[in-house]
């Protein structure tokens, strides 16, 4: 920040606390701010609406980075979807009843809100949510002493998950 001026800026460093609100002293008393200028606003069919926002936009710092690709913007525009989006267009393509999908969608969706309210209400009880804490501590001892401690048993809790997920996804 070297000027060709007489003045000398010198940038102190100090732990103080800025008032966003506070009324901010003009860039040129401020050697610490580099404020980029503002854009204007864009114009609107009719000027009877008044533009309330551009006191805050100018307020808003502008961080803009360039990077150059070497690609036409025709070859951008034509890239391929991403691999998971093709499989869901094929799958959904694939199902006869989209209504009954959709309706299941929607019932998991609400379900889910529900559970999560339902949660929370619990976990607002004064006493609840330490005992069911000290419950799942407890059953989470228990799994690990049963299923993970002696090698046996942990072959065992091994076979019933490749069990579990042959039958779900299906044998091929």
């Amino acid at each position: 920040m070297a000027s060709s001026s007489s003045t000398t800026l010198s940038i102190s460093s100090s732990s103080t606390l800025v008032d966003v609100k506070a009324r901010r002293r003009p860039t040129a008393t401020s050697p610490q701010c580099v404020t980029i200028p503002t854009l204007p606003p864009p114009p609107t069919p009719s000027q009877t609406r008044p533009w309330k926002t551009t006191a805050c936009c100018r307020k808003i710092a502008r961080n803009v980075m360039a990077m150059a690709t070497g690609e036409a913007s025709a070859e951008v525009a034509a890239t391929e979807l991403p691999e998971i989006v093709k499989t869901v267009q094929e799958t959904w393509d694939k199902v006869e009843d989209k209504y009954a999908v959709s309706s299941l969608a929607v019932a998991g969706v609400v379900a889910l809100w529900g559970s999560i309210g339902l949660i929370l209400a619990i976990d607002r009880l004064p006493l609840i949510p330490g005992v069911l804490e000290v419950v799942g501590i407890g059953y989470t001892g228990w799994f690990a002493y049963k299923n993970l401690v002696f090698k046996p048993d942990r072959e065992v809790l091994i076979q019933k998950i490749k069990d579990t997920y042959k039958e779900i996804i299906g044998t091929s």
